[in-house]
């Protein structure tokens, strides 16, 4: 199937069709595509899983596809690849489109995908501990305030964390959070606006809107996870923008930790390894700022990368240089600092011994960056106000083990118990088609979490096969088949229902096609 990659001639054939579009054909890609955040309790602006929210929205969805802010995926995909990218196809992206050019047709509503019902939670089962911040009003009326919640584990041993979920308690106000340890116990909570570092802690994680819980691998070859003291407090560091005053927040943190004793696992370092504190940017000038950190004296496995600036940065990458070898890390070409959050790598990066990792961030102080805090510009220096700068890129990190970079960190994942499903298990490829129903053609849109082989087979009401792809290799992430609604031959097939199943590694999709 040499046409499974998306060409110029697919587009047409498919645009041809999508004057047609009503509720139900879009349907599939909003749940698939946008209503993990944009649902009741998401933590997006406004939900997108009926017909009446897209049509109600319909014209800032155009403005936000049109511009190409949703979905709010940062990494450059043809640098590195990531697990649980977020972004949208070409064909998904015209068809949504059309259907708002040509009026949002409603169609018969009953035909189309429900949406899956959310859970209050993403990680199955009950927590070891969950710790919750004092309920707090926030002060943040004309600057962006940052606040240290404090919280005792009242952990008597030491234990590993296995998984780690934050809940923010008004998903409106909290922009970003950042989960530190105080492995002494004696950290206060900083309310004043202006917590930005505490002394003796540890990173955790972050989480930012739309960023998942925190799980380490809890099996091997990977069975992981970070070590918390007895005795620690754990600090979240929580970001409320301004015209926040006056909202309350109560967020609370969910924690899962091994059993006390668990044999074999293997600690995850987190550090800022690049950091620079000694830029300063002219106003009206593009600037750009490096940080080192090497040559390693020993060899690390990167689980998963954490890039960090304010508004003004336009550009950052990341990678590892030994001579003329390079090791590509992260490469974001347009920076937002609304959507920053730590970025998890399929299989783990082997950094050698001797190797330098490197930061190079680009900055725009210019009147034609929109996020620029001072208008007109201003000089800016790095520090830890929103309007400042910085350049602070953090790792999770392993020290090496030969075959770390063999693990696939996906199917490990994938495999764990305590992460829900969404979309539910009943399409656990969350595949769907458009136009559905066609008299040309059908998309068949789905996720694969890897790199890996899957099979299209379509068979009509009787049970009878019509259509087999054979063994096609697909990406992580979103893919896109196209049947041109004939069967494997190239035989016309009559009007009717029809069955596609698109299976891979034991994983299947099904549903229905009707054919006009």
């Amino acid at each position: 199937m040499k046409h499974f990659l998306l060409t110029l001639s697919f587009i047409f054939i498919f645009t041809k069709c999508f004057s047609q579009l009503v509720y139900s054909d879009v349907a599939p890609i909003f749940i698939n595509r946008c209503a993990s955040c944009h649902h009741t309790g998401g933590g997006a602006p406004f939900s997108l899983t009926n017909y009446s929210q897209a049509d109600s929205w319909s014209g800032s969805i155009a403005i936000a596809l049109n511009n190409n802010l949703m979905p709010p995926w940062q990494p450059d995909t043809n640098y590195t690849r990531f697990l649980h990218e977020k972004y949208i196809t070409a064909s998904e992206k015209a068809a949504i489109l059309s259907w708002i050019t040509t009026g949002n047709l409603q169609g018969d509503t009953t035909l189309a995908q429900t949406a899956p019902v959310y859970p209050p939670y993403q990680l199955n089962g009950t927590a070891t501990m969950t710790l919750q911040i004092p309920t707090y009003t926030s002060t943040a009326s004309s600057a962006d305030i940052y606040c240290c919640f404090s919280l005792p584990t009242g952990l008597t041993q030491d234990r590993y964390l296995r998984a780690l979920e934050l809940i923010p308690g008004n998903p409106a106000i909290v922009h970003h959070a950042v989960v530190t340890c105080d492995t002494t116990g004696s950290a206060l909570s900083d309310l004043s606006g202006n917590c930005f570092t505490q002394p003796g802690q540890i990173d955790i994680t972050a989480w930012a809107q739309g960023t998942g819980p925190s799980v380490f691998p809890g099996q091997a070859p990977l069975k992981s996870g970070m070590r918390i003291k007895a005795g620690s407090n754990l600090v979240i560091q929580i970001h409320y923008p301004s015209g926040s005053a006056g909202l309350i927040d109560s967020t609370k943190i969910r924690l899962y930790f091994y059993p006390v004793n668990e044999p074999g696992i293997r600690p995850i370092n987190f550090s800022t390894n690049l950091q620079n504190w000694t830029m300063a940017m002219p106003p009206n000038m593009m600037s750009y700022y490096n940080a080192t950190d090497g040559p390693l004296g020993s060899p690390v496995s990167i689980f998963a990368a954490w890039p960090h600036s304010h508004t003004v940065a336009k550009t950052i990458i990341n990678y590892a240089y030994s001579g003329t070898d390079t090791i590509p890390l992260i490469k974001i070409d347009k920076w937002n600092f609304e959507w920053e959050q730590i970025y998890i790598y399929p299989f783990m990066k082997k950094i050698p011994a001797g190797y330098t990792l490197f930061s190079r961030h680009g900055y725009d102080n210019t009147v034609n960056n929109p996020n620029n805090p001072h208008n007109p510009p201003q000089w800016i220096f790095a520090g830890t106000s929103t309007t400042d700068e910085m350049l602070f890129d953090s790792f999770q990190w392993f020290n090496y083990q030969p075959g770390d970079e063999l693990i696939d960190i996906a199917a490990l994942l994938d495999q764990d118990t305590l992460l829900h499903r969404t979309p539910a298990p009943s399409n656990p490829l969350g595949s769907f088609a458009y136009p559905n129903p066609s008299r040309e053609g059908f998309n068949l849109g789905f996720t694969l979490s890897h790199f890996q082989e899957f099979t299209v087979t379509v068979m009509d009401i009787s049970g009878r096969v019509v259509f087999e792809s054979g063994t096609l290799k697909g990406n992580a992430g979103a893919n896109d088949f196209h049947w041109n609604g004939a069967s494997t031959n190239g035989a016309a097939i009559t009007g009717g229902i029809y069955i596609y199943t698109i299976k891979s590694e034991g994983t299947q999709s099904t549903g229905r096609l009707i054919r006009q």
